[in-house]
């Protein structure tokens, strides 16, 4: 048995957190860079991907202000994610149950 549950895929690199249009009527977009990791649930027949977005302080501002979900874009996709618990290093968790914001390779057919 391996060390992992899982195969897991994933990006680590920049990305772009696109937040809601607030008070100002314009959406917001954020640059961050973000480590993400993901895979296929068989139970539940769903791509569930998470990771964390490096400690920025707009992101720590939006986040503190309410915002909870953002588009999560990266030079391969993107993705709705929703933003959770912050680490001691100021990195916000963010994952979601969908297609990932990231490229994944397709199963090879034997």
């Amino acid at each position: 048995m391996s060390e992992h549950e899982h195969d897991e895929e994933g990006y680590t690199g920049p990305a772009t957190l696109v937040f809601a249009a607030g008070k100002t009527g314009e959406a917001a977009e954020v640059a961050v860079e973000v480590e993400l990791r993901g895979y296929f649930q068989p139970i539940d027949g769903r791509y569930h991907w998470y990771g964390r977005v490096k400690s920025h302080d707009d992101v720590t501002s939006r986040v503190e202000g309410g915002a909870r979900t953002a588009l999560l874009r990266t030079p391969t996709g993107e993705a709705e994610g929703t933003l959770t618990d912050q680490d001691p290093w100021g990195r916000y968790r963010v994952g979601g149950t969908s297609t990932p914001p990231y490229k994944i390779e397709e199963p090879v057919e034997h």
